[in-house]
Order: C-alpha cells, then sequence, then structure tokens
C-alpha cells in the first residue's frame, strides 16, 4: 500500500512524512514528492521513495503518482492558483488508481467566507465528485504568531484586526501528526474534521501568553482591517499576502477560525500543542 505525501520539501508536507515513519508506516511504502526532489534527497537515504511532482506541469504527476493508493494533498500557496493547480493534481490521482485522497483544508472553509476558504471548498467540491476523501479543515498555525516574535518584542506589541474573536490553532506538527493519522488507519473516508488547538484565544489573551513567557510587556494593538494592511505591507509582508492575512483576522473576529469539535485531540490521541508551549518552543 503506497501512500504519496506532495509538497514534502515544505513544512506540513515533510513534517508528514516525518509523522508517518514515527507511527510505523514502512519508508518503502511512502513515496515524497517535490517540485524540486533535491530539497528532500535526505528522505531517500532513509528508504523513502522520492519523485518530482510539480502541478503546474501535468507531464510530471503520472509518474509522480504511480502506484498511488492514498495521497495526501497539501494544499499549494498561491491562492490565485490553487484551484486550477488542485484540480490537476486530483486529477492525476484519479487516473493513477487512488482510493482516498486527504486534502488540507481550512477550518470550516464551506462557511468562513474569506479569500482562503473559498479556494480551499472550491478543491473540496471538486475532490468529492471524483475520489473518496477526508477532509483535514487545519486551523490556523501557531507559527503564524511565533514566527512574529522578534516583531513583537521589539515593539512591546501583537497587531492584527480580529478584535475579541477566538482562534484554535495548533503547530504544524500537530496538523501532521493528524494527517499521519488519516492516512496510516481505517475509517476515514468520507470524514471532515475541523482541526483546532484544545486552548483557543482571542489575540489580547496570546499577547498576554508571550508577555508571560517572554517576561516583557507585550500587548495586543487592534487595527483597523487597511492599517493593519498597511503595517504587514511595510513589514515586508507581499501585498496579496497581507490581504489574505487580514482577511482572515476578519474572519476571527466573526468567529470563523474557532472549533470546539475536538477533533485534533481525538485524532492525534494526545492534546494539540498550547501557545505557551509554542512560544516557548519558539524562544528556544
Amino acid at each position: 500500500m503506497t501512500t504519496v505525501v506532495t509538497a514534502a520539501s515544505g513544512q506540513l508536507g515533510r513534517l508528514t512524512v516525518e509523522a508517518l515513519l514515527a507511527r510505523g508506516v514502512p519508508a518503502a511504502d511512502i513515496v515524497a514528492t517535490s517540485r524540486d526532489p533535491r530539497r528532500i534527497a535526505d528522505l531517500a537515504d532513509r528508504g523513502v521513495t522520492v519523485r518530482r511532482a510539480d502541478f503546474a506541469d501535468p507531464a510530471s504527476l503520472p509518474a509522480a503518482f504511480e502506484g498511488v493508493d492514498k495521497l495526501l494533498l497539501v494544499s499549494t500557496t498561491t491562492p490565485s492558483e490553487r484551484v486550477a493547480n488542485h484540480r490537476r493534481a486530483v486529477d492525476a490521482a484519479v487516473a493513477a488508481g487512488a482510493s482516498l485522497v486527504a486534502y488540507t483544508s481550512m477550518l470550516r472553509a464551506d462557511t468562513a467566507g474569506t479569500i482562503l476558504s473559498a479556494t480551499h471548498h472550491a478543491t473540496e467540491q471538486y475532490l468529492r465528485e471524483r475520489v473518496p476523501t477526508v477532509l483535514l479543515r487545519n486551523g490556523w498555525y501557531l507559527e503564524n504568531y511565533t514566527v512574529q516574535l522578534p516583531q513583537v518584542r521589539a515593539a512591546g506589541a501583537l497587531a492584527g484586526a480580529a478584535g475579541r474573536g477566538r482562534i484554535s490553532a495548533a503547530t504544524r506538527a500537530d496538523y501532521a501528526d493528524a494527517a499521519a493519522v488519516a492516512l496510516s488507519t481505517d475509517g476515514h473516508a468520507g470524514q471532515v474534521y475541523e482541526l483546532g488547538g484544545d486552548e483557543t484565544f482571542t489575540l489580547d489573551e496570546l499577547a498576554a501568553v508571550i508577555a508571560a513567557v517572554t517576561g516583557e510587556p507585550i500587548a495586543y494593538r487592534d487595527l483597523a482591517p487597511e492599517v493593519f494592511a498597511k503595517v504587514l505591507v511595510e513589514a515586508g509582508v507581499p501585498a496579496e499576502l497581507a490581504e489574505v492575512l487580514v482577511d482572515a483576522d476578519l474572519a476571527a473576529a466573526r468567529g470563523q477560525m474557532f472549533t470546539d469539535s475536538g477533533d485534533l485531540r481525538r485524532l492525534i490521541g494526545r492534546p494539540a500543542t498550547t501557545p505557551a508551549e509554542a512560544v516557548a518552543a519558539a524562544l528556544a
């Protein structure tokens, strides 16, 4: 039984390969793909099959997915290119005989009404029409905040536009572990998992966590959407990504970045990483 993991040179894909191995899936049963296989050559040294797959190059996909039984389709990065890329990957997986596709979607993809959720929901619908599917609707990454720690500490403030909206976030490793469970155990076809951390937070509460862990005064600065977008762009964030991040904060303010489903904890069989743990790990 062959499990193919796309985007294995990216953070989530790579972590999923590691989680599959940790859960006892033989390396010989795993195929890791990347647009540049040289970036995952070390996986080949450990017995994992490494292949090239570029969703923008359909000719690369039949060989990449050859022999696939289960596929983890890790969502691509650029929203404007996402749906077309995903459709090409899905078509190739179906043609190769995949019996299950697990897709890394977004929390509340069918109702969030965001730039990101629209592309994820379109992919979900395309998948459901073609192949047995498990939808891994990942909440926000805690790393989206911990990566900002140098700037947050320098400014003494965490900026955002989420108001008092609660956010259910976990680490990439948590979500990768959930994907590994869905791929390596039975009974997940047709399931929709709303995945998020056990310890939810507002950005004001997250700022307090950062303050407690660092021992430094950190406040939350709630900004108007246009002001937050300007702050992001001035910090070097590309304009398209800044629009997505502001849009996500506005979704959080509407309650669309929150879940109390408990799906993540049940899938991985342990508590999800807490914000305090993620901040401490990032500082270390």
